[in-house]
């Protein structure tokens, strides 16, 4: 027997998901006004061209000024790439990605250009830098977002070991010796952010269900007063009134996100594909630089040269018509990996070429990678911008995944991949990375314990080489449970619904349900430790129909029996509510809007019911 028209009334007061956030815009600007600052609103282009223009004026930056105005241009940035990932869909206009997106690249562009005008204000005055063994120029300067280091060759002595190890950060570079008679300056500038790769696509339509225009959206409303009297009634004849929901014939979005773009395949294999991979811990830029006219004392006056040409690059390999078939060696480099990622498997070095705006892993050979003293070395037929390249889909598909609550408006959710057990604490409309284990040990220590809005937590694991969230491209990678819109999206609202009292977890049997049915475990839970296994009971979804299985976890096959002394819901909720307490659907009643959308969030994010 299939429920509908008869269906119990749950009566709550929020529509999710697809209204579930007031304007993100407004939101951002009145946030941004309370804190008073003296920043400007990166959303106002005529506050962000000030900005900039005001910066832009200014010269003779020294290197530590410019690393510190950098960290406020880099939250400058965060912002808006902050609104372009939150911003809902219809309420993100394409003029608006536009202009984001130009502001996200000039202030890119005038970063890079402030730290060439640094480096070439540092390069002036090298002798002062000296170093008194070496007679040459060593500096290293470590921030939290940048890490700069530059070596120049001032005593230009051919007997002098070309194999330079900058201590304090254990980078290093080996010069071939045609270069150490030269006036050369080597600069690695660590950028522990990418402002070199492609800007990525919004897309115009998100993962979501969809109604046709005559027909409402599946509607969940919450308020928190008893019934009436007058329906007291209607409760004594067996038809309780907890939801009320409006739900019509629904139609579904395709999962495949529409762009404007037409998709590249690539056919040279030296390209990196940035669908497939992802840089991981910044990006180095390694440049061999001309060495300004020092300044000299002569008979009490000091003396210096000025050119006006700007900071230049020293050619290597020397570009010219007698030495175009002529080989050079290749420059030597060892870089010291950031503490703050992970690589779960030996990365690939890639160079930047900027005329065809792409990673290349062309000209980089002998790599030697050392995962414990996480340090790498290579070589290089000439200066580039390197970064270290893994599989963007390492993790996928998980191995299991649950949701466990463990207090009021609070769960954990964890997600269990080849190589690490990831653990998420959702509380009210924030979530903190738990902890994050590998092979035993716990990892990424300085992200763990911080609260957060889940894309902020979703974007900090990516750029800790913890990619639990798939891309649009995703499915072309990974072997997907695949699932049809309706079961997988409908699912997950249901599931935030209900997650206040209820535990979730994978089932193995989800594999063997069809595109069109999603099965999952289920659990009333009300205390804190962890579900037993003989509590749990399995469910099985389609986005329009609920059923308990008759099958176990450990059942020898599967089966769409249903359970005995159960039936048909068209809903999950209404499903789950046939075998709950009281304090359970108390607790479901009770639960904050903030709460079930941050859950939500994370559940579309990782899209556990496909990739598990």
């Amino acid at each position: 027997m299939l429920r509908s028209q008869n269906e119990p009334k749950l009566k709550f007061g929020v529509v999710i998901p697809s209204s579930r956030r007031h304007s993100c815009s407004s939101s951002s600007r009145w946030e941004h006004y309370m804190q008073c600052d003296g920043s400007p609103d990166p959303s106002v282009p005529q506050e962000i061209n000030t900005f900039m223009s005001l910066w832009q004026e200014s010269k003779n930056d020294d290197i530590e000024f410019v690393i510190e105005k950098g960290n406020q241009v880099l939250n400058l940035i965060e912002k808006l790439d902050f609104l372009l990932l939150d911003t809902p869909p219809n309420e993100l206009m394409e003029d608006t990605i536009v202009q984001y997106q130009e502001s996200i690249l000039a202030l890119q562009c005038l970063l890079h250009q402030k730290y060439n005008e640094a480096t070439e204000h540092l390069l002036k005055k090298a002798n002062t830098y000296a170093d008194s063994d070496s007679g040459n120029m060593e500096v290293v300067i470590k921030d939290k977002n940048v890490t700069f280091c530059i070596w120049a060759n001032l005593k230009k002595n051919p007997r002098y070991s070309t194999k330079v190890t900058l201590f304090q950060m254990k980078n290093g570079f080996d010069l071939p010796k045609t270069v150490a008679t030269t006036d050369v300056a080597v600069r690695i500038l660590h950028t522990h952010y990418d402002h070199v790769s492609p800007l990525r696509h919004i897309p115009t339509l998100h993962l979501k269900v969809e109604t046709p225009e005559s027909k409402p959206e599946l509607t969940v409303f919450y308020d928190m007063k008893e019934e009436e009297e007058e329906k007291e009634g209607e409760q004594k004849c067996g038809e309780d009134s907890y939801l009320v929901i409006e739900k019509e014939f629904v139609h579904v979005a395709p999962l495949q996100v529409a762009t404007d773009e037409k998709e590249e395949e690539i056919f040279d294999e030296n390209v990196v594909d940035l669908h497939q991979f992802t840089p991981v811990g910044g990006v180095y830029h390694i440049d061999a630089l001309k060495l300004p006219p020092q300044a000299k004392q002569i008979k009490g006056w000091t003396m210096v040269e000025l050119l006006d040409v700007g900071l230049e690059t020293y050619p290597y390999p020397p570009a010219s018509e007698e030495t175009e078939d002529s080989t050079y060696p290749c420059i030597g480099v060892t870089l010291r990996l950031l503490d703050s990622v992970i690589f779960f498997e030996e990365p690939v070095v890639a160079r930047w070429d900027s005329a065809g705006e792409q990673w290349r892993t062309d000209g980089i050979s002998d790599m030697k990678y050392k995962m414990k003293e996480k340090q790498i070395s290579f070589e290089m037929d000439a200066f580039y911008t390197i970064a270290l390249i893994q599989d963007a889909h390492l993790h996928m598909p998980y191995q299991s995944w649950e949701l466990r609550p463990n207090g009021t408006d609070e769960l954990l959710f964890t997600v269990v991949t080849a190589f690490a057990e990831v653990q998420m604490q959702i509380k009210g409309n924030q979530c903190m990375l738990s902890s994050i284990t590998v092979e035993g040990c716990e990892q990424l220590s300085h992200l763990t314990g911080r609260w957060t809005s889940p894309i902020d937590l979703t974007v900090a694991l990516k750029r800790a080489g913890v990619n639990i969230f798939p891309s649009d491209y995703s499915h072309k990678y990974v072997c997907v449970n695949k699932k049809t819109p309706l079961a997988e999206v409908t699912a997950y609202e249901q599931l935030a619904l209900v997650a206040s009292a209820f535990a979730f977890s994978w089932s193995k049997w989800n594999l063997a349900s069809g595109q069109d049915q999603v099965v999952f475990k289920v659990s009333e839970h009300l205390k804190t430790e962890a579900v037993k296994d003989e509590d749990w009971s399995l469910y099985m979804f389609s986005g329009q129909r609920a059923q308990r299985l008759k099958i176990s976890e450990t059942s020898e096959a599967f089966s769409d029996d249903l359970e005995e002394n159960t039936e048909f819901h068209s809903t999950l909720v209404h499903m789950i509510k046939d075998f709950a307490s009281e304090e359970a659907i108390e607790k479901v009643k009770k639960a904050s809007c903030l709460f079930i959308d941050a859950v939500y969030q994370l559940l579309i994010a990782t899209r556990v019911l496909t990739y598990s």
